[in-house]
């Protein structure tokens, strides 16, 4: 199960790929990455991760890895404490694949807990 926390990702289609951060905290997921903002809510039950998310463009830049802007997508699959792999389905691109990566690293009682990537977090100012 996945702890609150940002986590980096990794996503593709057949279109492309790309990379942002998102922060998962008690069933909301915010993120965000040059161009795109993401929002939604996320549910867990043991190793099973579910996500509905709505993706935004806020800045002029690429298309997204969807090739439109503004889409509404739902993510399935496994999760471990600190990694997710999922597969997902985007409303306005339908039977487009869609998979999504998650690794991260969580601030807990002011000490930094490496995510499976290796990803070293910043060292928190107090």
């Amino acid at each position: 199960m996945l702890a609150n926390g940002q986590y980096a990702v990794w996503f593709r289609t057949p279109l492309g790929e790309g990379t942002g951060v998102v922060m998962l905290e008690d069933g909301t997921v915010t993120g965000r990455d040059t161009v795109i903002a993401y929002n939604g809510r996320y549910q867990q039950a043991g190793d099973a991760f579910t996500a509905d998310i709505s993706i935004k463009r806020h800045s002029p830049g690429q298309l997204s890895v969807f090739g439109i802007d503004d889409v509404d997508i739902t993510l399935e699959g496994k999760s471990s404490r600190v990694t997710a792999s999922c597969r997902g389905t985007a409303l306005q691109a339908p039977g487009m694949a869609f998979e999504v990566t998650m690794s991260g690293w969580r601030i807990e009682l002011g000490e930094a807990m490496v995510g499976a990537a290796g990803i070293e977090p910043a060292t928190p100012s107090v």
